[in-house]
């Protein structure tokens, strides 16, 4: 453990963060297998509206540096491409 006041501080927050950063992790996950889920059922408004919100997850976490931005536009680019294919 720590022994500075500063570095004491920083290990609280880096606890914090971390804590924020997996649950916003496994929202994205959550969200991506619903979209997949929709894709291999065939159902295309279930897939749109899915992926609709997968999107503003995925830009809201490479925003906050949860994600890197390009890995959060893959994504984006890859679940996009699935639902396309529906139609």
């Amino acid at each position: 453990m720590a022994n500075h006041k500063s570095a004491i501080k920083r290990h609280r927050q880096s606890l914090k963060r971390n804590a924020r950063n997996r649950t916003v992790k496994t929202r994205i996950k959550n969200v991506v297998k619903s979209v997949r889920q929709a894709v291999e059922a065939n159902d295309k408004e279930q897939a749109q509206s899915a992926l609709k919100s997968a999107v503003v997850l995925l830009d809201k976490a490479a925003s906050k540096k949860v994600l890197h931005a390009r890995t959060a536009a893959r994504k984006i680019s890859r679940l996009s491409l699935a639902v396309n294919k529906l139609a």
